[in-house]
């Protein structure tokens, strides 16, 4: 996707932050490195800067921000230098900010009392130690400031939290205390209105109209002042739209309590943000508050559990819900005759109501559905014996079985999340700032 070089050419951007990673990306990136050491970072990256090389030469002040380092920075930071140095760039101060893996040092922290408790249910990891393959924690924008402080024009971090990579600018660039809780509340509010790509400015508006087109969408930009002043707006010429709608949207997405939007930077206090229509595509937001940051880092965890896989078939005809129901029985009737009773199923019949349930309305007789069934299950086996259940149906089902395309459905490792938490006092970044050139040798 070509956002980032549409923003650095549609506006003169300080700093361009890519965020990449969730939990589930973690445990994607998990899954690489586990089978290729040199894996384990977003592989997207690396061709978006091959594609905002023209910017980097003509725009000598832009730098670039991201966490799309995941489980091995090391690796992305090296693949950047490569292409940097290729194209005439290897004087680029290329920083790695790493210190979010603890998965190392585990041991030594249940040792030192650290349980590890589960974010939610408070159990602690307890016997699952033996099933972790990774344990990152979400950095703050600490090591961001250090590498912009020593001449970084790519930061590439680790787990670092989403809003912290626009904080860490912001401190760098006004030279903020890290104990002004309102102002770093601020630049944590800009933060997390940017990080979702074009959330803000269009992107899932539910007031979406066909008059809001999204094919050329423009990604939000954030004005940040040394006052804690603070206005959203895009590119002139891209489509989408920013107004005091979209930003209210993406200002509440996934934040809990918003009176305590909890980062490694700042306990940020949203409910008093107000959002003022300056004018057309910008959108001036004040209030937000900041309090002392927590005492302790959220933590990603991810523990070895079992297998799974997912297969569709299309259902037609009368009757169409009830005769995929009865297919996926058919399949489970299968797989037990096999000598398999799996752990865990799930039966959808998407075009029916099932995938927002209970949201949306239920339609109980349409004439097409997409019939997903999933299982997981400790043994690999009995996983695959269900993905070889699914394709027979369309010569051994009722009438109007279809769809069935592709290779057959293959079991996937599952890497199981555990959200806790550690002592801050456990974790400091790791910053090392080298020209291209030296990442690359």
């Amino acid at each position: 996707m070509d956002a980032p070089r549409l923003l650095c050419e549609g506006v003169r951007l300080d700093y361009l932050t890519l965020e990449y990673l969730a939990e589930r990306t973690m445990s994607i990136l998990a899954h690489q490195r586990s089978r290729d050491p040199n894996a384990g970072y977003v592989t997207h990256f690396p061709t978006v800067v091959e594609s905002l090389l023209p910017s980097l030469k003509t725009q000598p002040g832009l730098r670039i921000v991201t966490n799309a380092g995941g489980m091995n920075p090391a690796a992305c930071v090296r693949r950047v230098g490569k292409i940097l140095s290729a194209a005439n760039l290897d004087d680029v101060p290329l920083a790695m900010v790493a210190g979010d893996d603890l998965l190392p040092d585990l041991d030594t922290y249940l040792a030192g009392g650290e349980t590890f408790a589960h974010f939610e249910t408070g159990q602690p990891l307890g016997e699952l130690r033996g099933k972790v393959v990774s344990v990152n924690a979400y950095l703050g924008a600490v090591g961001i400031v250090e590498a912009l402080s020593k001449g970084a024009r790519v930061v590439i971090t680790g787990r670092v939290a989403d809003v912290s990579l626009t904080v860490g600018p912001a401190v760098h660039e006004f030279g903020w205390a890290w104990d002004q809780w309102d102002h770093l509340a601020a630049a944590t509010v800009a933060g997390h209105l940017i990080e979702c790509g074009a959330q803000a400015t269009g992107g899932m508006y539910s007031d979406w109209t066909e008059e809001l087109p999204l094919a050329n969408v423009g990604y939000p930009v954030a004005e940040i002042s040394d006052d804690r002043s603070l206005t959203i707006t895009k590119a002139a010429g891209t489509a989408g739209s920013v107004t005091t709608g979209t930003v209210a949207e993406q200002l509440v997405y996934e934040i809990g309590d918003p009176a305590h939007y909890l980062t490694p930077d700042v306990d940020a206090d949203f409910s008093e943000v107000r959002l003022e229509q300056a004018e057309a595509d910008r959108v001036r937001v004040s209030g937000p508050r900041g309090r002392v940051a927590p005492k302790r880092y959220k933590v990603s965890l991810a523990y070895e559990d079992g297998y799974m896989a997912s297969g569709t078939l299309v259902i037609w005809g009368r009757d169409a819900r009830q005769k995929a129901q009865h297919c996926a029985e058919m399949i489970f009737q299968r797989v037990r005759r096999a000598g398999f009773d799996l752990s865990r199923t799930n039966v959808e019949c998407l075009g029916s109501g099932d995938s927002l349930l209970g949201i949306g309305p239920r339609h109980e007789n349409p004439w097409e559905v997409v019939l997903r069934v999933s299982a997981h299950d400790p043994s690999r086996e009995a996983v695959e014996r269900l993905s070889r259940e699914l394709a027979p149906l369309v010569t051994s089902g009722p009438p109007g079985v279809t769809g069935y395309t592709g290779a057959r459905v293959k079991p996937q490792r599952v890497l199981a999340y555990w959200p806790t938490t550690i002592s801050r006092s456990c974790v400091s970044p790791c910053v090392s700032v080298k020209s291209a050139k030296e990442w690359c040798a």
